[in-house]
């Protein structure tokens, strides 16, 4: 596919009708929308790709395709205002984001599905070669393509400190995240995750030490994203008190969390809408020699107490679980059961990726790896460990050629894809939910 020049686009604008008295769906859907997202991701030029996005941006207003927090449906739960009927699937789309996506909106309507998260974090926007923008441009021309109108939530995932940066300079690192975040927002992610887990020290005596530095910066951070949000909007603000890798969080750590932060924060504005904690998982799963994920224990009796704490004394939705996606099978309908309010599922639909892609290509991005990611390598591990810890980042490199695959190589990919899925929303029972985003 070739992008397409500036005045190709205006007359493509034109011949689509795009006036405040009505859109031609049709020749949008069949023709115009995968140009232009297309246009949007790869034109050389920098006029003709921010002309692209807007085109899009304006498409999706008029079709009611509304970039949206989801903070309303967490904070109802957690006011007992709202019944947790389901686990919100938070979908982190590393590659073929406009491909997933289409897929996710036909489930959506297919299953009646209300609350979905299309989600990337810092460093995967990074590495993936996804400016915020370029990533919610991409899922808005989804939702365009497959006929899709109402709320669309997009998460900055991770908004993740530097432990190392923040003891060096921690005015500097704590501006860095700011940078980060106005970006996230301006681009239209209206749900916001702050991570300063990392700055979490179990080895300081009283938890309230050990949360010190994490309450305080994300005290700090709500103020700021309060103070970017646009007019009439709240934005969903997530914190987390157990850095994933790390010791499992106990219901006492989210009390001296919970204590200094409430202390800082203004009762004049509202808070967190849910916490992420360590439970036993891992980002992206624990490779064994052969390549293969290890299974992993998870703490089901940490979620159900503290997110019985976080729901009935700090009136928040409840609890995150992070690094969820390559875990065993048999154990996802623990998590609906153990009312874990949102699930972070992004290492998977990678692996699903790699495994289905053409051969040809994923010798290509491993012979990348070889040559430019050697020294993230660990001796101590096989060849096979150490392509699948450091496999993510060929993704950025390959973008367009991944975009650019055969439809029917992509089928392939986009069918293990569909079947991930509805083994997901199935056990997170999303299904029939529409009526929630409506409540």
């Amino acid at each position: 596919m070739m992008y397409v020049s500036l005045n190709e686009l205006e007359k493509d604008i034109a011949r689509a009708s795009l006036k405040t008295n009505g859109i031609h769906t049709s020749i949008l859907q069949k023709e115009l929308i995968d140009k232009l997202i297309y246009t949007a991701e790869f034109a050389e030029e920098d006029s003709i790709r921010t002309r692209a996005k807007q085109i899009i941006r304006d498409v999706a207003k008029k079709m009611h395709i509304i970039p949206s927090s989801i903070i309303d449906l967490y904070l109802g739960i957690g006011q007992g205002t709202v019944k947790q009927v389901c686990t919100v699937p938070a979908m982190n789309v590393r590659s073929l984001t406009y491909d997933f996506a289409r897929l996710v909106f036909r489930l959506i309507e297919k299953r009646s599905i209300g609350p979905v998260v299309f989600e990337i974090a810092r460093t995967e926007a990074a590495y993936t070669g996804q400016h915020p923008d370029d990533f919610v441009v991409a899922i808005l021309a989804a939702a365009i393509k497959e006929n899709y109108s109402g709320p669309v939530f997009m998460q900055a995932d991770h908004m993740q400190l530097s432990a190392k940066n923040y003891a060096a300079d921690k005015n500097a690192e704590v501006e860095s995240i700011k940078s980060f975040v106005k970006s996230f927002i301006d681009a239209g992610f209206y749900n916001i995750d702050i991570d300063a887990s990392t700055l979490v020290d179990l080895n300081k005596p009283t938890r309230n030490e050990q949360q010190y530095d994490n309450y305080i910066v994300t005290a700090e951070m709500t103020r700021y994203i309060r103070s970017l949000q646009p007019k009439n909007l709240q934005i969903s603000i997530g914190a987390e008190i157990g850095h994933i890798g790390g010791k499992n969080s106990v219901p006492e750590d989210l009390v001296a969390f919970m204590q200094g932060y409430l202390k800082l924060h203004s009762t004049q504005e509202i808070g967190l809408s849910k916490i992420a904690i360590q439970t036993g998982s891992s980002h992206g799963g624990i490779p064994l020699p052969d390549g293969t994920v290890a299974k992993v224990a998870i703490d089901f009796e940490a979620i159900e107490k503290i997110g019985k704490l976080a729901r009935e004394t700090y009136h928040m939705g409840g609890i995150v679980q992070h690094g969820a996606s390559t875990l065993q099978k048999e154990l996802f309908h623990m998590f609906f059961e153990k009312k874990t309010l949102e699930i972070h599922l992004a290492t998977e639909f990678q692996n699903i990726l790699y495994n289905n892609m053409p051969r040809d290509l994923k010798d290509r991005m491993y012979a990348w790896l070889n040559e430019n990611h050697q020294k993230e390598w660990d001796d101590t591990l096989t060849h096979e460990q150490n392509i699948y810890k450091t496999r993510k980042h060929a993704i950025g490199p390959f973008k367009k050629n991944l975009w650019e695959l055969p439809e029917n190589k992509k089928r392939v990919i986009i069918s293990e894809w569909e079947k991930e899925l509805n083994f997901l929303f199935t056990k997170l029972h999303v299904d029939n939910t529409k009526s929630l985003l409506a409540q």
